[in-house]
């Protein structure tokens, strides 16, 4: 392993360390889903009896909550969430964050937008000036893939297929590269009217509110 990779490694440990300051005594806990939240729910088993259980945003990472013993909750019968934690592709310097890379972007979102505090879990590769070197994911009905890729070609961006992958919820995704995103408030808001589909994997509208690199906050 080279000393970047040792670096990346060691930094999202750190991060996902660190972002058991922000979980209070009592809390439910929504949890994100990749290899930087492994480390923060790694984590969170050495407080599991501070909090009252985990909301999780992918069956990957349900399997390592109740791994660790920690209870696994309904989103629906949790109620309002006082943090959300995970991790992120890219984050830009207003914590607005291109996810989707593990294709939970759906559950992530929508765990995201119940919880009071988001806080985002990454190591310095992720950040950049401008979202969209990495390709933005695309949570598709089925049926709407090729409809969804032509109004992306339109937009001036390059549709590929994740052929192969089902997410959770049963859809593909479509990956756009080519795009630098200067206003990701604005194209997030345009490609939800897409007819078909099911989440974008731009968190812009509901950025977050604290971003961890390493055990700093930025």
């Amino acid at each position: 392993m080279s000393n970047a990779h040792g670096d990346i490694a060691a930094q999202k440990r750190q991060a996902g360390e660190a972002a058991l300051r922000y979980v209070e005594d009592g809390a439910i806990v929504g949890v994100g889903t990749g290899s930087t939240v492994a480390f923060f729910i790694d984590a969170l088993a050495g407080v599991k009896d501070r909090i009252k259980g985990a909301v999780s945003s992918s069956e990957q990472s349900t399997a390592q909550l109740k791994k660790h013993g920690i209870e696994v909750l309904d989103l629906n019968g949790a109620g309002p969430l006082a943090i959300y934690i995970d991790g992120a592709d890219e984050c830009d310097p207003h914590k607005r964050l291109i996810k989707g890379g593990g294709a939970a972007l759906t559950r992530e979102k929508i765990v995201a937008a119940a919880a009071a505090k988001f806080v985002c879990i990454i190591d310095a590769s992720k950040q950049v000036d401008v979202l969209g070197r990495f390709p933005l994911p695309i949570e598709v009905i089925p049926m709407a893939r090729s409809l969804v890729s032509r109004e992306i070609v339109k937009l001036g961006g390059q549709p590929v297929w994740r052929d192969g992958v089902v997410t959770d919820n049963g859809n593909w995704i479509i990956d756009v590269h080519g795009w630098r995103i200067a206003d990701p408030v604005a194209l997030e808001r345009e490609l939800n009217q897409l007819a078909g589909v099911v989440t974008v994997g731009l968190f812009a509208q509901r950025p977050a509110d604290v971003v961890l690199v390493g055990d700093r906050e930025v």
